[in-house]
């Protein structure tokens, strides 16, 4: 049977914002599949900020992707045919498929999935690797205490939002910085943060400090830019501060103006003793099994709430993950392909 599989590649490197015209839509047929190999199909497709950096050429801790190769990424994908011993039709898995319909796998790092433990495209947001990058991060660099303030950026997003539900979890009081009312609202109403600060507002610094009037202990950053401005005068002494992204520059093509901070940074790093650590979430792979016990329980007992921002086609993921560049996304962004 000939299969045909639609696949999103890299069609140029952008140079500050994507644009569609830096992607294409191609159609290849997938070879017949050889003793110990799988045949996956897409079903649910992750995209995540990250793969803004695998589009540029720049050195960076993963390797980049070259003009005309697969967009990279995670998805669920289901065993449509198999000659692998482990595999079998109807089986899902993790898998890192990228932006196509189809796969052949030799089975090597794909993850089984139960739909027990949890909705399948869970496993690319709460109980994936946004969700262990939020789990890991606050729990082994920010380390909350009872009674500390943690905040967090990009709040209303799949890393933001178990952050700040996992501080409330720890005891530790949450403040969420997100980009609008509706997002806000949502931080305080649905999600259960103490307090939560819109980054558009014209007064967004003084608004941060009243939300946070006995200063912030850990600030998990993932976004960067002026949020950090805002937040670094409100680090207490001690603070942590895990990094584990920098979205509002990932579209940057030249340092902005204006002068160098770096020493002001640098001073608070030392009269405040703050501990400024970045990570990359497999840093942590020894986690992981707690990581589903810890954060699965705590979904299954309504402690954490995950939302979804749900797409459907591949044909329409380069729109969306230029969106979400800008923040257009609510939730973990995923592309229902199947």
């Amino acid at each position: 049977m000939t299969v045909v599989n639609r696949r999103i590649v890299l069609a140029s490197r952008p140079h500050g914002e994507p644009k569609p015209e830096h992607f294409r839509l191609e159609e290849n047929r997938v070879n017949a599949l050889r003793d110990g190999e799988v045949l996956l199909r897409t079903r649910f497709l992750s995209l995540d900020p990250y793969m803004r950096g695998r589009m540029s050429a720049a050195k960076s801790y993963a390797k980049p992707v070259e003009i005309g190769e697969v967009m990279v990424g995670q998805a669920v994908s289901a065993v449509e045919a198999s000659h692998h011993p482990a595999f079998a039709v109807g089986d899902l898995v993790l898998s890192p498929a990228g932006w196509q319909d189809y796969l052949v796998s030799d089975g090597r790092g794909l993850q089984k999935l139960d739909p027990a433990d949890g909705a399948p495209s869970a496993f690319l947001g709460v109980l994936g690797m946004p969700g262990m990058t939020a789990y890991a991060g606050l729990l082994e660099i920010g380390r909350p205490q009872a009674g500390e303030t943690v905040a967090v950026a990009a709040a209303a997003g799949p890393v933001g939002s178990l952050v700040g539900q996992i501080a409330r979890i720890k005891g530790a009081r949450s403040v969420g910085i997100a980009g609008g009312p509706e997002k806000c609202a949502y931080l305080t109403e649905t999600l259960g943060f103490d307090a939560a600060v819109d980054h558009r507002a014209p007064d967004f610094p003084e608004a941060l400090a009243r939300a946070c009037p006995r200063g912030i202990d850990v600030y998990f950053e993932n976004v960067g830019g002026a949020v950090f401005d805002a937040v670094l005068p409100l680090l207490n002494d001690f603070a942590r501060i895990p990094v584990c992204g920098l979205v509002s520059g990932y579209n940057m093509s030249e340092l902005p103006p204006g002068p160098d901070r770096s020493p002001t940074l640098m001073r608070a790093v030392l009269t405040k003793r703050l501990t400024l650590r970045g990570f990359i979430v497999w840093d942590f792979a020894e986690l992981h099994d707690g990581f589903l016990r810890d954060v699965g329980g705590w979904l299954k007992a309504g402690r954490v709430t995950a939302r979804e921002d749900m797409v459907e086609g591949l044909e329409k993921a380069p729109a969306a993950f230029i969106g979400m560049l800008r923040g257009a996304n609510f939730g973990k962004l995923v592309v229902k392909v199947s």
